[in-house]
């Protein structure tokens, strides 16, 4: 299945950048969002929405996961909060829930949390296994409750991760549905082999969405929101490579 939908990714990678004046076609954008509805909708089907993705040992961890997306954000308020040591910092949980939350990385920590050894693959074509503990999100989305017109969960990030873009979709954020949200290896990750989480590798805490590629994993975590819908963020595509191109369905 890893591989089938590596290859595929990469096909359409390869389609896109030689067919970039086709696929601006409004035609043949609407017909890639159907396809992508389609194959989600189809895995949906065959695969259990509870099934996990393949764990590992400790004597197969990577001893060097290599990092990706941004690794160390010059954004002010994120260099602030790296000096202090992130004594400072909160997860804010907002949006369509009955009870916001404002939790620090203590508070965190205090949450149901799981382990796990996974590996993270790249849509680039690499992969690396890690440790990694963390809360669990669906626990904290019981907490905070969400409401009935609620069906994505946004994940709003620290970094800029392009200073030139100027409609607003220069920081990251990544977004995904309630089924991934309660899977039981979805986990808001503050540790990565047994130690703090680096700041390369997101710290103070990334997502972890094991059943999806790794640009999914949204690092420098700052918000959580709630939303009905996508459409009014970056790019309106629901993530910051997806409003470049990416699929938002990016299911291994």
């Amino acid at each position: 299945m890893t591989v089938s939908r590596r290859l595929l990714l990469g096909a359409t990678g390869l389609l896109l950048g030689a067919c970039d004046r086709l696929s601006m076609s409004p035609g043949v954008q609407r017909g890639l969002a159907a396809a992508e509805g389609l194959t989600r909708r189809a895995q949906r089907l065959v695969v259990n929405r509870t099934a996990l993705a393949q764990e590992f040992t400790d004597a197969e961890i990577s001893p060097d996961f290599r990092p990706n997306g941004s690794i160390g954000p010059s954004d002010p308020d994120y260099r602030a909060l790296v000096k202090g040591g992130f004594a400072d910092w909160r997860l804010i949980v907002d949006g369509l829930v009955e009870r916001p939350l404002s939790l620090s990385l203590a508070e965190l920590r205090g949450e149901p949390s799981r382990t796990q050894i996974t590996r993270h693959d790249c849509v680039e074509g690499w992969s690396s296994i890690g440790k990694w503990t963390g809360a669990r999100l669906g626990p904290l989305l019981d907490r905070a409750g969400l409401k009935p017109e609620a069906r994505y969960l946004v994940f709003h990030c620290a970094d800029t991760l392009d200073p030139n873009a100027t409609d607003g979709a220069n920081r990251y954020y990544e977004s995904i549905d309630l089924i991934d949200a309660h899977h039981p290896q979805t986990i808001l990750a503050y540790e990565m082999n047994g130690a703090a989480l680096p700041v390369k590798h997101g710290a103070p805490c990334r997502v972890r969405v094991e059943r999806q590629l790794g640009y999914k994993h949204a690092k420098y975590l700052m918000r959580i929101e709630a939303v009905a819908d996508y459409a009014h963020l970056g790019r309106g595509k629901g993530g910051f490579w997806e409003d470049r191109g990416y699929e938002w369905y990016a299911g291994i």
